[in-house]
C-alpha cells in the first residue's frame, strides 16, 4: 500500500494530495488506528498439511470473494478523473460492493448503471423530510439496494492539512492550483474531459453558490445531526437493508437491536473527524459482544492482514476507502485489479501460515495483542 500511496502522491496535484491523505487535528488517531492494528497478532501453525483458503463471505444475504467492499469517500472524482464511475465498474466486475457518498461529484442516476447490482448508497442526513424522501426516491430508482446512514458528524471537523492546501468547495482553481495542476499533466487532462468536479446531488437541492472551505461544503447547509428518532424514521422511509455508520460506543450498538437495522459500521471516518478518539479496533470487540447484528469494519485497513484482524475480532465484513483511490490515482482503472489481487494474496498466503481454512477460523488463531 506505501507503494501506492508513493505513486499516488506523485500524479496527484498536492491540494489534492492533501484532501485525501490527511486527517484531523495532529492526526494522533489516524496513527493510532495503525498502531492498534499492528498489535493484532495470529499464531502460527505448522503440520497442517495443504491449507487453501476460501476467502468468500456472506453478508446482508449475498456472497462476495472478499469480505471487502469499496467504502464511499466524498469528492471521488476530485482525487481521480470520472473515479466515481471506475470504482463502480470494478465493484460490479469484481462482485464487490460500492457505496457512493451523498457528496460524490456524480449523482446516483450517473452512476447507478455502472455499479451492476453492487451499490450502495452513503446519506448525510438532510433536516427536511421530504428532501430525504426524494433523496431516498431517486437512489431506489437507481438502482442502490442498501442505504448507509453516517451518524458520527455533528458538525464540519478541522482538516488543517486540507485548509492549507487552499481547496475550497465548490472546486475553484486559484492560479496556485492551476500552479500544482500543470506539475500533474495526466490528472489535469482528465478532468480536463470529465469536467471540473462539483457536488451535483446535493447541489441539485439548493441554489447555494458560495465558496466554502474545504470542510464546510454546501452539504452541511443541508443536513442535520440526527437523532433516534430520525433514524427510526429513516428506517421507515426506506425498504432495504439500512446499515448505521460511525460507532464506536457499546451502548449505542446495543440500542440498534430492537430497531429495524441491519448491521452495525464500527468507525472512526479513518482519524477525520476527531483527533482524540480511540482506534476503531479497539472497540471492535466490545461492540461485538454487545449486539448481535452483523458488523462492519472500517478505519486503517491498508492490507489483507488488517482485513483478517478485523474479522478474528468480531467484524463480519470490512470496507475501505482510502486505499482503493491511492490505487486508483496511481496505476488509473489498473491500480484497482492490482490493489485487490494483493489484498487476496496476502490473505490467502497469511491464512495458509496460521493453518485457517476460512474465515471463521480466524479468530482461533488469535494469538494475543502485543
Amino acid at each position: 500500500m506505501e507503494d501506492l500511496r508513493r505513486a499516488a502522491k506523485r500524479r496527484i496535484p498536492h491540494f489534492v494530495w492533501e484532501y485525501l491523505d490527511s486527517a484531523t487535528g495532529s492526526e494522533a488517531t489516524q496513527r493510532r488506528n495503525r498502531q492498534m492494528l499492528d498489535r493484532i497478532l495470529f499464531r502460527p501453525a505448522v503440520l497442517k498439511g495443504a491449507i487453501k483458503p476460501d476467502l468468500s463471505t456472506r453478508f446482508l444475504g449475498r456472497t462476495y470473494p472478499l469480505p471487502l467492499g469499496i467504502a464511499p469517500v466524498g469528492m471521488s472524482g476530485l482525487i481521480w478523473p470520472r473515479a466515481e464511475a471506475l470504482l463502480a465498474d470494478h465493484a460490479a466486475a469484481a462482485g464487490l460492493p460500492y457505496g457512493l457518498s451523498t457528496v460524490a461529484s456524480r449523482t446516483p442516476e450517473e452512476i447507478g448503471p455502472h455499479c451492476g447490482d453492487q451499490g450502495w448508497f452513503q446519506l448525510y442526513p438532510p433536516g427536511d423530510p421530504e428532501m430525504r424522501r426524494d433523496m431516498l426516491a431517486r437512489v431506489r430508482r437507481a438502482g442502490f439496494h442498501t442505504l448507509v446512514i453516517t451518524v458520527d458528524i455533528p458538525a464540519p471537523s478541522r482538516r488543517e492539512r486540507q485548509l492549507k492546501g487552499g481547496l475550497t468547495q465548490p472546486a475553484r482553481l486559484t492560479p496556485r492550483l492551476v500552479a500544482q495542476s500543470m506539475l500533474c499533466p495526466r490528472w489535469s487532462l482528465g478532468m480536463l474531459r470529465a469536467g471540473l468536479p462539483r457536488l451535483k446531488f446535493i447541489e441539485s437541492y439548493t441554489n447555494q453558490r458560495d465558496v466554502l472551505p474545504s470542510n464546510a461544503h454546501i452539504g452541511y447547509q443541508l443536513r442535520v445531526a440526527p437523532d433516534w428518532d430520525y433514524l427510526a424514521a429513516l428506517r421507515d422511509d426506506w425498504q432495504g437493508p439500512l446499515i448505521v455508520k460511525g460507532i464506536l460506543d457499546p451502548a449505542d450498538a446495543a440500542r440498534m437491536d430492537g430497531l429495524g437495522i441491519d448491521a452495525v459500521w464500527v468507525s472512526n471516518h479513518a482519524g477525520r473527524l476527531f483527533d482524540a478518539a480511540p482506534a476503531a479496533i479497539e472497540v471492535l470487540p466490545e461492540i461485538r459482544g454487545a449486539t448481535k447484528l452483523p458488523l462492519i469494519f472500517d478505519s486503517g485497513i491498508e492490507a489483507g492482514l488488517d482485513v483478517m484482524r478485523a474479522i478474528a475480532l468480531g467484524a463480519d465484513f470490512t470496507m475501505m476507502g482510502r486505499g482503493w483511490h491511492y490505487a486508483l490515482a496511481a496505476f488509473g482503472r489498473d491500480g484497482l485489479t492490482h490493489l485487490q489481487e494483493m489484498i487476496s494474496a496476502e490473505m490467502t498466503a497469511s491464512m495458509a501460515q496460521i493453518g485457517a481454512h476460512r474465515l471463521g477460523d480466524l479468530k482461533g488463531a488469535l494469538y494475543r495483542a502485543e
